[in-house]
């Protein structure tokens, strides 16, 4: 089954860009269109009723330009929109949730660390998930102000590195041995955090995860590319520079006010 239509994935900005490239790492020769709602971010301390017209704005753009999967490569709006989005689109739409099950299974402390944001961690869905691991021990902790660093162009600053060492220090005296990311920007955080954290705790997020379902629905629902070279599109509502300078100035990045 072939479908040469792209993959769309959005986000509340740079941070899917770590999704986008574990998508393009397995499947290069699909065609993408990446969406930053950078203008918007973040999403983490938005009501659900704001999140979810935010989703189907993103939904709805990459829908006119013909995405035959979409992937919410953002947290907060997974564990906030997800089900509403599948109700009301025929789409197939891929999530992307905190990576407790292999943190919970592998951890010899039963102590782990969740980073992410407030929309994810009192969101319904991701509670409802806790409720597997009640023999884990899980620290939980807002990252308050990352997503604007990040956002900002500021992963190296000073005050990024005084912020997760305020967020990741205490856990580390709790004497956690995995640290869960559970937001799609903060991949672009392990260089510092594995300066930060001591060698025996195992950073996890979701990426790879991610890309393995959806390579999955397109081959049982959808259909892949059959064509060797593939076209990427990446669009922004924000900064330009920010997003250019995650890619490394590898693609163009095209500014559209949605």
């Amino acid at each position: 089954m072939t479908n040469n239509n792209p993959i769309g994935l959005f986000d509340s900005g740079v941070g899917g860009i770590s999704i986008w490239s574990a998508i393009h790492n397995l499947m290069p020769n699909e065609n993408t269109i990446y969406l930053a709602d950078s203008k918007n971010a973040p999403y983490g301390v938005k009501s659900k009723e704001e999140i979810l017209a935010l989703c189907i704005k993103n939904t709805e753009f990459l829908l006119s330009k013909k995405a035959k999967i979409i992937v919410v490569a953002c947290n907060t709006a997974t564990t906030n929109a997800i089900k509403e989005l599948r109700s009301r689109y025929q789409v197939p739409f891929i999530g992307i949730e905190p990576a407790i099950k292999p943190a919970a299974i592998h951890s010899n402390t039963q102590i782990i660390g969740i980073l992410a944001t407030k929309g994810t961690l009192s969101s319904e869905l991701f509670n409802k998930s806790l409720e597997m691991y009640q023999d884990t021990k899980i620290i939980e902790q807002v990252g308050y102000g990352l997503v604007e660093l990040i956002e900002n162009g500021e992963l190296e600053s000073t005050k990024m590195t005084e912020l997760l060492h305020s967020y990741v220090d205490p856990m580390v005296e709790k004497n956690i041995d995995f640290l869960v990311l559970g937001c799609s920007h903060y991949p672009f955080l392990i260089p510092q955090l594995r300066r930060i954290l001591p060698n025996h705790i195992t950073i996890i997020d979701s990426g790879e995860a991610v890309a393995k379902q959806t390579l999955n629905v397109l081959k049982e629902r959808v259909g892949l590319h059959d064509e060797s070279e593939a076209n990427t599109q990446f669009y922004t509502n924000g900064n330009k520079k920010v997003l250019r300078e995650i890619l490394k100035n590898k693609y163009e990045v095209i500014y559209k006010d949605f």
